[in-house]
This record gives structure tokens, sequence and C-alpha cells, in this order.
């Protein structure tokens, strides 16, 4: 199951170390592991939330997951991303860009470095979003009850999570945006994240959208499909399913490409601080990005999510904190190990709540059916 599920990480791990040492010598080799281990750890929860939503997909579309989807994750947000962010900013052409990261690398981090506002607005609001979208919902299985109780009480009021977003986006650029960090100094870029950061909760609410109102229609359509093919049954007949569920996984996986895209910002940016060589960041990003992925599908195919009922909680606080990471580096410089670790914690806390969670249970089962049997 393991090898199954990992073998292309695998893969993908031996061919890319081969060629970094063989390409660019034994330095590139360690970078680009360091920065493959600093991917891993900084998009853990990634993975976690990832498969919540994978495990409503089919086989068919997990696979379009690990193979077109890690084409998008890799090539887009870990290569093309960082070109599309120097081109704007600098204001040229994306071979113009490339040319300027591999012939100038100081002057490539110095426009990413300038760009980073707009970037952390942007994957800040998004990522908040999820957060808050979670936090204020009421659900069954609550982690830390005396928080998510009330919270819950008050995600009744219509549009909430909205408002809260956009307070937070206008704290932030009336105090962070008007000293952002930037190559040369500091400079005021309030109205540079307010664009961003209203792109940003844009994006979520049009992607969020789409997919929730497509996965509610493939809801409805599955019924409607089980109460026919029961009716065909009796008659007989089989009845063939209809092309409705691909629309609805579709922006279901297209929900996850934005989402892996915001959760890629921070080791974007991160990777800066380790090499400015556009390719090994490029090959280091991309094997880490393998594994979150295996990592989604393992967790989706072993059912871990149901098992460990608090994972999820701890991924999306896991969200929360980076979101708020994030809109601190807009003026702040906060290391990528704090970053990491936050998430870490967080998600391992809740496994271990999990754990106990479980052992409670299956400790009062006994009793239960000890009751059970005096009763009759």
């Amino acid at each position: 199951m393991v090898l199954r599920t990992f073998g292309w990480s695998f893969a993908v791990t031996a061919l890319g170390l081969a060629f970094a040492a063989w390409q660019w010598g034994w330095e590139a080799f360690g970078v680009v592991l360091i920065l493959s281990i600093l991917e891993i750890s900084l998009s853990f929860d990634n993975a976690v939330v990832n498969a919540g939503i994978l495990k409503k997909m089919n086989a068919f579309w997990q696979k379009i997951f690990l193979t077109v989807g890690i084409l998008i994750a890799v090539f887009g947000m870990r290569l093309v991303f960082p070109v599309v962010i120097v081109a704007i900013s600098a204001k040229v052409g994306p071979i113009e860009a490339v040319n300027l990261a591999m012939d100038d690398p100081e002057r490539y981090e110095a426009l990413v470095t300038d760009a980073h506002p707009a970037i952390a607005a942007f994957g800040g609001m998004f990522l908040l979003m999820i957060f808050l979208d979670f936090i204020f919902e009421d659900r069954d299985i609550k982690w830390l009850a005396w928080l998510e109780r009330p919270l819950a009480k008050l995600g009744k009021v219509d549009m909430l999570s909205v408002c809260v977003a956009l307070i937070a986006l206008l704290v932030s650029a009336m105090t962070f945006a008007t000293h952002a960090h930037t190559s040369t100094g500091y400079a005021d870029k309030s109205a540079t994240v307010l664009l961003a950061g209203v792109a940003g909760l844009v994006t979520y609410l049009i992607v969020g959208g789409l997919s929730g109102y497509f996965e509610n229609k493939l809801e409805e359509e599955e019924e409607r499909e089980h109460e026919e093919e029961e009716k065909a049954k009796a008659e007989g007949k089989q009845v063939s399913a209809v092309g409705l569920a691909g629309k609805a996984a579709f922006f279901l996986f297209l929900y996850l490409e934005v989402l892996d895209a915001s959760f890629s910002f921070d080791g974007v940016i991160g990777a800066f601080a380790i090499t400015n060589h556009i390719f090994w960041m490029a090959l280091g990003l991309g094997i880490g990005a393998m594994y979150v992925r295996s990592l989604t599908v393992y967790l989706v195919r072993q059912g871990t999510l149901d098992d460990y009922v608090y994972l999820e909680h701890g991924a999306h606080y896991a969200i929360g904190a980076l979101a708020v990471i994030l809109l601190i580096t807009i003026e702040h410089e906060i290391s990528e190990i704090i970053t990491g670790l936050i998430g870490v914690v967080l998600i391992a806390s809740s496994f271990l709540s999990s754990v106990q969670r479980n052992r409670r249970l299956a400790a009062q089962e006994p009793k239960e059916e000890a009751l059970a049997a005096k009763e009759v």
C-alpha cells in the first residue's frame, strides 16, 4: 500500500537528487534536499485538508490529482509562479524574467521581495477564509469545544466570515502595509495589499462557490441515480451514470489546485531564504509537492481522517495560523522554521487528542455491552 501510493514520490526523489548532483554538483544536491524537506514540513496541513476534499472523488479523479494535478503544482506554482511574479513586478516578458533569474539572481530575488506584500495579502486572505468558514460552522465533533461552541453560534450570522476577513485585511493594510518590507527598505504598500487581498477573497468565493454548487448537484444526482438503479434492478435493467459527476469532480479538482497554490506561497517565498537558483528551487519544492500529493491520497485510502477525527481540526487551525503569519510578513520577516513548527505542533496535538478519544471510546464499549447484557 505504501509503495503503491508513494512509489512515484520515491522515484522522483531519486531522479531529482541524482540530476541535481550530476548537473550542478553536491551543493545543489544538498539545497534540493533541504527544499524538499521544507516543502513537506510546511505543507503537511495541506495534505490533511486536501484529503477531506479528495475523499469525495472517485479513483479516476484521485489519479488525475496525482498526475495532471502534480504537473500544475510543480510547473505552475514552483516554476512558473516565481517567474510570473518577477515578470509582473519588473514589467518584463516571461523569457526575460527567466534570463534574469539565471543571469542576475540577486536582482531576481529583490523583485520577488518587492512583490511579497501582494502575494502575502492574496494568499493570506484565501487561507483565512478557509479557516473562518471551518471554525464558524457548527460541527457534531468538536476538538476545542470551549472555543468552537461559541464560534459556531456566531457563525449563524450571514456572511460573518467575509466581514471578519475584510476587517483583517483593513487592519493589515493600515498597519503592516504602511511599512511593508521591500528590497530597498520599507514602503507604503497599502493600496497594493488591499487590491491583492480583495482578489484573494473574490477568488475564494468564486472557486469555493462553484465547488460547493457542483458538489451539491453531485449529491442530488447520486441520490437520483441510486433511486433509478434500484428501480431498474427490480425491472432487470441497468442505468448508466450521467456526466454531471464529472463536472462536480472537475470543480472540486479546481478548488484543490487553487488551495494548493495558496499553500505554496509560504514554501515558494521561504525558498528564497535558501537559494536564488530558480531551477534548484523548482526541483526541491517539486519533490516535496509529490510527497504532499501522495500523502493526501494515502490519508484518503487508509481512512485516516475517519479514524482520527480531530486531524482536520488541527489542519484548519494550522491554516489560520499560516494566514495570520502571511499577513504579518507584509512588514516583518518570520522564520520558515517557526511557520513549519506551528503547523506541526497543531496537527500533532490534534492527532494525539484523536488517539486519546479513540481509547476512551474503546474503553467505554465493554461497559456499555455489560450494561446492555444486564438489562436483557
